[in-house]
């Protein structure tokens, strides 16, 4: 038993780094925009299958994870020229802009499936043996997962601390008008605001598709788990959303000989429920600082 909840933890460990990924993306939006976006699950899926058009065409996977990035990261400032950006001028509610979203979602979905199909597709990649470490069998491709989250996490944080850019997104998420007032510039700040989540959310997307193979709706599935790490972390807190998106990973993962994979999802948002009811505010304080 001990083994196999060694295996479930690993496990949980790889999918937290996904989750992550699209979770801070999800929570940047929403701190700077104030914009809580239910299609940020389907720009996942977005650029899980333009890295596989670009992968089934002969591109090498890492430059395909790239190329599918950059087209996210296009489509995301193709909806903010045509959604967001009239929306903040015209000071629609919250509840307008949750509608719209979800609206977005469908469109962005059944696209995918106009292009490339409702069945599963995976990637062009020889298979690799799963490595034997300390009794455990690790696929090889949960370790370029969680790799590959440490050092894009690792980016965010030098972004976010010690770059211009990353210090004028702070002071938006702060208060936007004092921001504009200081001279700082709004509209650019927003357009980083996407490609950041952008760039992330398509290899979170990337990385799921790594592990579990693509489906239309993959990333509508995984949008309750990130919604749940940006309340859990703090709403607008990356750091927090990426601890809560590893503690849910791990729980939903863990659960499974109890409860069965059926019930995953229903274990970690009870869990988030269960610590919101000791501190509603989450984990840690709400703000991109």
């Amino acid at each position: 038993m001990a083994g196999q909840l060694a295996q479930l933890f690993i496990n949980g460990i790889a999918v937290g780094s996904i989750i992550a990924l699209a979770a801070v993306g999800l929570t940047l939006t929403y701190g700077i925009l104030r914009l809580s976006n239910f299609a940020h699950g389907d720009f996942m899926t977005l650029g899980a299958y333009l890295a596989l058009s670009a992968n089934l065409s002969g591109v090498n996977i890492w430059l395909a994870m790239v190329l599918g990035a950059i087209g996210t990261v296009a489509a995301m400032l193709l909806s903010e020229k045509l959604l967001w950006s009239n929306m903040r001028n015209r000071r629609a509610s919250a509840t307008t802009l949750i509608i719209i979203s979800i609206g977005l979602a469908l469109f962005i979905r059944n696209g995918i499936i106009f292009i490339w199909g409702g069945a599963s597709q995976s990637y062009d990649l020889p298979v690799s043996p799963a490595l034997a470490i300390a009794g455990l069998r690790i696929p090889q491709n949960q370790l370029i997962v969680v790799g590959l989250a440490i050092l894009a996490i690792l980016a965010l944080h030098y972004l976010l601390q010690y770059t211009k850019v990353g210090k004028a997104m702070r002071a938006v998420a702060d208060d936007i008008d004092l921001a504009r007032v200081s001279g700082i510039d709004v509209e650019q700040v927003v357009i980083w605001t996407w490609i950041i989540a952008g760039s992330l959310t398509a290899i979170g997307g990337c990385m799921y598709g790594l592990t579990t193979g693509l489906r239309p709706n993959m990333g509508w599935f995984l949008i309750l788990p990130m919604f749940a790490s940006v309340i859990l972390g703090g709403i607008g807190n990356p750091y927090g959303a990426i601890a809560a998106a590893f503690i849910i990973g791990i729980t939903q993962e863990v659960s499974t000989p109890w409860l069965g994979s059926q019930y995953k999802l229903a274990v970690a948002l009870a869990f988030m429920i269960l610590v919101l009811l000791i501190r509603p505010k989450g984990l840690f304080k709400s703000t991109i600082a």
